[in-house]
């Protein structure tokens, strides 16, 4: 791409609209990291319930060995990016090329979306069978019907209520606003009707999130911290001044991440997904 060099022009940058993570609050950091890449997690079940039997050797029952599962957790993503801003493109544009504020710009439009992303889509992945609900597209008269019955599947799972998030579509969030079935429920359905304003739904902390982050068709998730943990192992961001055969600044960022599903927490993962033909 060629550099547009100033001429007259304001030294006020055109910056793309940016945000920064919009996931942070639906992981968890727990586990470490360090030194590794592969954190193993044991998971031990637990055994049924007897009839206490007050004659016989074994009154509380048969004993059974208690096993266990081993989940590996290895991180697979090592992402990197590099620019040059030459010394001439630097002085020749008003110094609006200055290499610590494109780096910065790098990281809130590249790298934080990415992770993002990729963890909305692993929290989808890792959703038990049945928990992401589908069929057809969603409407303003059935959006809050349909977050309920997500909330139901936690419920019935025996997910704890308080920490779940849900992160949601713009088109959702404005569905959900038009639900009448909403908005007309209590004291915050009114300020929502009134204002606007979205805060929370079933005492659930809503997040607007942009549609590309989210996997085709996906319309929202409701997760609890506990079942995702999603390290960020490294990052490493430079600049190098005048390095060998370059007048200027060279700009490196590496970023090593993954999100891992914990087995016995994927039923506090649920959502809706649109299907032609669904459940």
């Amino acid at each position: 791409m060629a550099v547009n060099y100033a001429e007259k022009y304001s030294p006020i940058v055109d910056e793309i609209f940016t945000f920064e993570s919009f996931t942070n609050a639906l992981v968890n950091q727990n586990y470490d990291w360090l030194g590794v890449e592969t954190v193993k997690v044991y998971s031990i079940p637990t055994v049924e319930m007897n009839d206490y039997t007050v004659t016989g050797s074994n009154r509380y029952g048969t004993p059974t060995e208690l096993e266990n599962e081993v989940q590996e957790m290895t991180l697979t993503k090592d992402r990197s990016f590099t620019f040059t801003i030459d010394r001439k493109s630097y002085d020749d544009t008003l110094m609006t090329m200055e290499a610590g504020k494109r780096l910065q710009r790098q990281i809130i439009e590249r790298v934080i979306p990415e992770i993002d992303a990729y963890r909305i889509a692993a929290l989808v992945a890792g959703a038990k069978s049945g928990n992401i609900k589908t069929g057809p597209a969603l409407s303003a008269s059935n959006a809050y019907e349909t977050f309920l019955a997500v909330q139901e599947k936690l419920d019935d799972a025996k997910v704890p209520t308080v920490g779940r998030i849900c992160v949601c579509r713009p088109s959702f969030h404005n569905k959900l606003k038009l639900d009448d079935s909403f908005t007309k429920v209590g004291d915050m359905g009114t300020k929502i009707a009134i204002k606007g304003i979205v805060g929370e739904v079933d005492g659930v902390p809503v997040i607007k999130v942009p549609s590309s982050y989210f996997p085709t068709g996906v319309d929202f998730i409701i997760t609890h911290p506990v079942a995702m943990t999603a390290p960020i192992k490294l990052v490493d961001y430079r600049i190098h001044v005048d390095p060998p055969g370059i007048s200027g600044w060279l700009a490196e960022g590496r970023v090593r991440y993954d999100a891992f599903v914990l087995k016995n927490k994927a039923d506090a993962i649920g959502g809706y997904k649109v299907v032609e033909g669904g459940n």
